[in-house]
């Protein structure tokens, strides 16, 4: 028998043979208490047995290990983990900096929301509240209001009807919210897609009166007068027609030409083009063509008439034609959004945007591009160092600037009673700017940007006095900062192959659309910073990052 044959077991009963051991086995002589008592074998943490250990009278066990320790006082008026005081809501400050004040809070750290007499002695229908605040919010985001203002205001009513731990969730074409009345109960969720945007800030200002109403702890709104007012807004008529809105695209474009140092010649012209693109978008539009085309035939008028005063000879400046017709595409609205969303936070539905306006100007730029390029082949005279030579004209520029923020008003569907707001906001933000940048020699880019925060920061002051949204009193403020000459003179270097000089001034009119964006957000948060946003000395920012 070999050696490997010798260690197998030869049969079971060798298998169970008692003197066969296991090396965790009691020896023999040991004896072994038996009973219902728990084993001996117990954790190295514990006390031995003969050591007592002194307890104070009527102290408590001792509990689990996440419990506090018994030596921990804290005052209640700070969080455990990070010390940071409580917040203690303003019960005056505007809803829009109350809720912003609590979602960017923990949900354990949220006060309680206040009794509420809205609904029914049973309690508030949850799906019904949920469905009402989506809807809401659903008009908000088509609205074109940056996600952050969005949330707050679906924060807002849920709390407004006594819901507690809701937490909504705002991206560029998705709402949903979620509501979990306990830690045991099973949370409810809806979401809501947004299909459709459109712009009409009546609209938006008749949202944002039904959710300060809904908030106001003195006005009892119940869902059903919810529910009515809200499809009241929806089924309003926009306060201006289409031709109204033709015409005051032309007059934008127009008063755009004069700024850039146009004559009358020039301004009706750039008006006639500005009007001829509007109606072959309207056109596009209701052939069904998506918003890339209906941008990109909207610039062709403009460009081809600058194009035939260029082939005509005509002692007339065809630069500011173009350039009026640009002013009346660029999406500086939907820039200005996108930014927003991008310094609070909300990074997809800044992406998104951004997208958007990229998609947009795109469209735009291969309108132009592809009617100067036949201009240029066909002999005619564009000359791209135009953009140096801007004649300083300052009450004409300083009219022009306000006609120009008035139609874009009207283009915005604005109420009547803002339009003169926002006409003396972009009035005073083009005088800021043409002291700084043809007064003072600052460059362009600073100068865009103080003159944006002026925008943002008195816009922000406005919707305050008026318990109202900030976009009807800045998005109308900054068109005439928009690049449209920049952009116009880039596209023209590209036509001529000049592609160094045109990527140059493209990369300028970039770097302005940003420095618009991000000095009407700056104007908006040193508004905020230096009033009372409801909390207690400093509201609390979410915490960042750094680079790590």
């Amino acid at each position: 028998m070999t050696e490997a044959e010798d260690r197998k077991p030869r049969s079971d009963e060798a298998r169970y043979d008692p003197e066969i051991t296991s090396e965790f086995a009691i020896p023999e002589g040991i004896e072994v208490s038996e009973g219902g008592a728990e084993p001996e074998t117990t954790s190295e943490f514990a006390v031995p047995d003969g050591l007592a250990v002194p307890q104070a009278p009527g102290a408590e066990p001792e509990g689990s290990a996440f419990s506090l320790p018994s030596t921990y006082s804290a005052p209640t008026a700070f969080t455990p983990a990070s010390g940071i005081p409580a917040v203690s809501l303003i019960k005056d400050a505007p809803w829009q900096d109350r809720m912003r004040t609590m979602l960017r809070m923990p949900v354990a750290e949220r006060p309680a929301p206040e009794p509420v007499q809205r609904h029914e002695e049973e309690g508030p229908a949850v799906p019904r509240v949920l469905d009402l605040t989506l809807r809401i919010g659903e008009l908000l985001l088509a609205g074109g209001e940056g996600a952050e203002d969005v949330e707050a205001a679906m924060f807002a009513v849920c709390r407004s009807y006594g819901l507690d731990r809701c937490e909504p969730t705002v991206t560029f074409t998705l709402l949903s919210i979620s509501h979990q009345p306990s830690l045991v109960d099973d949370p409810v969720t809806a979401s809501r897609t947004v299909r459709r945007r459109g712009t009409d800030y009546t609209r938006l200002a008749a949202v944002f009166r039904l959710v300060d109403d809904l908030t106001d702890p003195e006005t009892h709104v119940s869902l059903e007068e919810a529910y009515r007012r809200l499809a009241e807004i929806r089924r309003n008529r926009h306060p201006y027609p289409g031709w109204v809105l033709t015409l005051a695209g032309g007059l934008l474009a127009g008063a755009a030409s004069i700024l850039v140092g146009g004559d009358l010649i020039v301004f009706v012209a750039a008006a006639i083009g500005a009007m001829l693109g509007d109606r072959l978008a309207w056109l596009c539009a209701g052939r069904g063509l998506p918003e890339f085309y209906q941008f990109t035939v909207a610039a062709m008028p403009p460009a081809a008439i600058g194009v035939a005063f260029a082939l005509a000879d005509v002692d007339v400046k065809a630069s500011a034609v173009v350039t009026g017709g640009l002013f009346a595409l660029l999406p500086g609205r939907a820039l200005v959004a996108g930014v927003q969303d991008g310094l609070t936070g909300f990074y997809i539905t800044a992406a998104a945007r951004l997208l958007e306006v990229l998609y947009f100007f795109v469209g735009i730029v291969a309108g132009v591009l592809v009617v100067l390029y036949f201009g240029v082949k066909v002999g005619g005279k564009l000359n791209p160092d135009a953009a140096m030579i801007i004649s300083e004209r300052p009450l004409i520029q300083i009219a022009a600037s306000m006609v120009l923020c008035m139609t874009f008003a009207v283009l915005l569907q604005q109420e009547r009673s803002t339009v003169l707001w926002v006409t003396l906001n972009g009035g005073v933000a083009w005088s800021v700017y043409g002291a700084m940048h043809y007064v003072a020699g600052i460059s362009p880019v600073a100068s865009t940007a103080v003159a944006a925060g002026l925008v943002g920061l008195f816009g922000q002051l406005l919707s305050r006095y008026r318990f109202a949204s900030a976009l009807p009193y800045t998005t109308a403020a900054i068109g005439p900062l928009l690049p449209g000459s920049a952009t116009y003179f880039g596209l023209l270097s590209m036509a001529q192959n000049q592609v160094d000089k045109g990527l140059v001034s493209l990369a300028k009119a970039a770097s302005l659309a940003m420095a618009i964006a991000i000095g009407v957000n700056l104007g908006s948060e040193i508004s905020r910073l230096f009033l009372r946003v409801g909390s207690a000395g400093k509201r609390k920012a979410a915490k960042r990052t750094r680079g790590f």
